[in-house]
């Protein structure tokens, strides 16, 4: 039987011919930007007679498999002697000597372009060439080989030769793991109350190519609900792969845990998890500085093929420990491989940023592939704010100032565009007059052009140290242009608002996303499905508008699994707003007191702020309470996130109280079964703190006909109480007391916003 493998030319030419070393991150990052309008400035003189952005494709069968190839010439004419020239057009940083013949990796494209072509047109030799583009200087360089339609079909014959043995390991996997699937039973030896429902729901969303907003209570089995039905879409080849992301590393590792659990019940299918950079990478871990000194990037793609091709043959489930364990065999960078093998694998485990970030997502992702994936989006209510941050971008004055100063001497064209973007904030500083704040609906336009310059020549300072130096400001600088120079490129008067501040003699710039729903919404409608679910993702109409969900999208809310009988609730009518906070404080810290002296057991208590939080522990602690008392710090590394939750045991042998901030992180993906947990007391109602960028909500959701107090204040806020309360009852056999200090508890719309097992009689 034919097995048919779909590749467009780009990635097959990577995989056979791409070598050395991972280049420097802004060479990659400014390429990426530079690309289209310096193709467009080459493709302007091909004259009337040239043709660009041709779409070629062809087949190429190979043993029992048949290669489908596609992609997109930049260019090509007939030259004066009837000879057809094919152009494939590279920006770059380098000089035109350190270019040299030019890089196999742009001939291989190119020369799968003249081979299409000499096949299609029947032509018996094709002038192959390519361009380079120097960014800063805009001078170009040639390079020309002519090839016969002999030499073009046996290169492409060794091309797909060469790629075979990766293409037949993943059809024989596919293989393996839809004969699998087919045999999958539900990983448990029943379905809990609502998760037959809810995993119905997926299914069925997926099958009619739309999206699911589903609220599913703790104790639902979130998790499982969702990987099962996917995976089982996978298998009627509805779908093709899966990405689950999260904000938080603990529920990746639930994901993880439901995956090995399908895999250990018999199911075969690759599954990586993509850890963060900072987390895996082996050159921090042994105190080396700088990618230059890298054993691992050094030489990279000389070995990441085999890397693979082994772990993908051996491994299924690729979790950190796996990722690490094979690149230290094949001596690659570990955050490298993640990434690489997740483009090969059927689910990928990673964060929001990886999908949703114009800044880190997975860019050689093809339309088709997202076409045929499916989006699960845990604890979904995390991607308003973090969508709102994704698609904001600032930058500091004083960064370029500094800037200016530093390189007077050794880089006078750096220096003076650095001045330039500084005399820029300057204008702004006096535009601001005495309110030292200034905003506007409209993108700063007049920046744009300053920081294209100094991205051009950031980046020739930085190739020309070479590392040398201290670079880490200018460094710094450049990934902040960048990252300001993508978010003015989707800038959208309807959901950004630009606005600048004054703080001493600094001025900051910043284009905030007031409503990340149009971005989300363009991102996501790429996928064949896109799945929202969370503890809490009440009012629905509040999350759907902000996660732009279209008319045809369904909800689901599931009934939650325990009964009221589980949980007692006491609402204790106590103002925390800040205005009273000082004059309540003592009698909150009473109440505290005389509740774990009362009930000895574990109790969480969660505060607004870490300001508030600390000022009643302070009152706390001089009553004499019977109890030993933890407090979350900030900034706590992971080693102290696991003693601070390690304390909560069910043995123990006095009360334990720990202090812990609302929206934190042991409010989230905390799951303390059983007597580990005795009660959570919630002070307040977790409302943000004011602010201009809040108000800036307020307002913009208020003039479209919403309630804009409540998007941007009650909304948020319930769902951080909602999250800490959920920490509480975990198992059908869970028992325990929830305190809700505040007053608005009992008042609208915070009580309407409560679940009905919370709410008073």
């Amino acid at each position: 039987m034919t097995t048919i493998i779909d590749i467009p030319v780009r990635p097959l030419v990577e995989y056979v011919y791409r070598t050395g070393s991972i280049e420097s991150g802004f060479r990659v990052a400014q390429s990426m930007q530079e690309g289209t309008r310096i193709h467009k400035q080459i493709q302007q003189g091909y004259g009337e007679q040239g043709e660009k952005e041709v779409h070629l494709k062809t087949e190429i069968p190979y043993h029992d498999l048949l290669f489908r190839i596609e992609g997109r010439c930049d260019g090509l004419w007939i030259d004066e002697d009837g000879l057809l020239t094919v152009d494939e057009i590279k920006s770059t940083s380098i000089s035109a000597e350190d270019i040299g013949d030019g890089r196999e990796v742009h001939w291989a494209q190119a020369q799968m372009y003249g081979y299409m072509l000499a096949l299609d047109r029947g032509l018996e030799q094709v002038r192959i060439q390519l361009t380079y583009v120097h960014k800063s200087s805009g001078k170009e360089t040639r390079l020309e080989r002519i090839r016969t339609r002999q030499q073009l079909v046996d290169f492409a014959m060794d091309t797909v030769a060469r790629y075979a043995p990766y293409a037949e390991m993943l059809a024989e996997h596919r293989r393996r793991r839809n004969a699998s699937i087919e045999q999958l039973a539900f990983p448990f030896s029943g379905y809990r109350s609502g998760q037959r429902q809810f995993a119905g729901a997926v299914y069925k969303t997926i099958g009619e190519q739309v999206n699911l907003f589903a609220e599913a209570p703790t104790g639902t089995g979130k998790t499982i609900s969702t990987l099962f039905p996917v995976i089982k879409s996978i298998g009627n080849e509805r779908a093709e792969r899966l990405m689950y992301i999260t904000a938080k590393t603990v529920t990746r590792a639930n994901a993880e845990d439901a995956l090995i659990r399908m895999q250990n019940n018999g199911l075969h299918l690759h599954g990586v998890t993509i850890t963060a950079k900072d987390k895996v990478c082996f050159c921090t871990a042994d105190g080396i500085k700088g990618r230059e000194n890298c054993a691992y990037t050094e030489g990279y793609y000389d070995r990441i093929n085999g890397a693979i091709l082994d772990m993908l043959t051996e491994e299924t489930m690729m979790t950190r420990d796996i990722i690490e364990q094979y690149a230290r065999k094949h001596n690659v960078c570990p955050f490298e491989l993640s990434l690489d093998a997740s483009y090969a694998s059927d689910a990928v485990i990673c964060d929001y940023n990886y999908v949703f970030d114009p800044r880190v997502s997975l860019k050689r992702v093809t339309d088709d592939q997202r076409k045929s994936t499916v989006l699960l989006v845990d604890e979904a209510h995390n991607l308003v704010d973090r969508g709102r941050s994704m698609f904001s971008a600032a930058l500091n004055k004083s960064d370029f100032l500094d800037l200016k100063r530093d390189y007077q001497q050794s880089s006078e064209s750096l220096s003076k565009i650095a001045s330039a973007v500084n005399a820029y904030f300057i204008r702004l500083r006096k535009q601001m007059g005495e309110k030292n704040f200034i905003q506007s609906r409209e993108a700063p336009e007049e920046i744009f052009k300053l920081l294209e310059e100094f991205t051009i020549r950031a980046e020739v300072t930085l190739l020309e140290q070479g590392g040398s130096g201290d670079t880490d400001q200018l460094l710094e600088t450049y990934f902040a242009v960048q990252a300001f120079l993508r978010i003015g490129r989707i800038y959208d008067m309807e959901s950004h608002i630009t606005y600048a501040e004054m703080d001493g003699s600094n001025v900051l710039l910043r284009m905030f996303c007031i409503d990340p729903s149009l971005q989300l919404h363009q991102t996501a409608k790429g996928y064949r499905s896109v799945i929202h679910f969370s503890a809490t993702l009440s009012p629905i109409g509040y999350y759907r508008d902000m996660l732009g969900a279209d008319e045809e999208d369904y909800n689901i809310s599931i009934p939650s699994p325990f009964s009221r009988e589980q949980l007692e609730v006491r609402i204790v009518p106590l103002s925390t707003r800040y205005r009273d906070r000082e004059k309540t404080r003592d009698e909150l810290a009473r109440l505290l007191a005389e509740l774990v002296n009362e009930r000895p057991g574990n109790y969480l208590a969660f505060f607004p702020s870490y300001q508030y939080m600390q000022d009643v522990v302070t009152v706390f602690e001089t009553l004499g309470a019977d109890t030993d008392v933890l407090i979350q710090q900030s900034n706590m590394a992971e080693e102290e996130r696991d003693r601070f939750l390690n304390a909560f045991q069910s043995d123990n042998k006095r009360t334990l109280t720990g202090f812990a901030v609302m929206g934190g992180i042991f409010s989230e993906g905390v799951d303390l079964a059983g007597d580990r947990l005795t009660g959570v007391i919630i002070v307040g109602v977790g409302l943000p703190q004011l602010g201009p960028e809040r108000e800036m909500i307020r307002e913009h959701f208020s003039k479209g006909g919403h309630s804009g107090y409540n998007y941007a204040y009650v909304y948020p806020g319930m769902n951080k109480v909602l999250q800490a309360g959920g920490r509480l009852i975990r198992t059908e056999q869970d028992r325990g007391l929830l305190l809700l200090v505040d007053d608005r508890f009992l008042q609208r719309p915070y009580v309407q916003l409560l679940p009905p097992e919370w709410r008073p009689e």
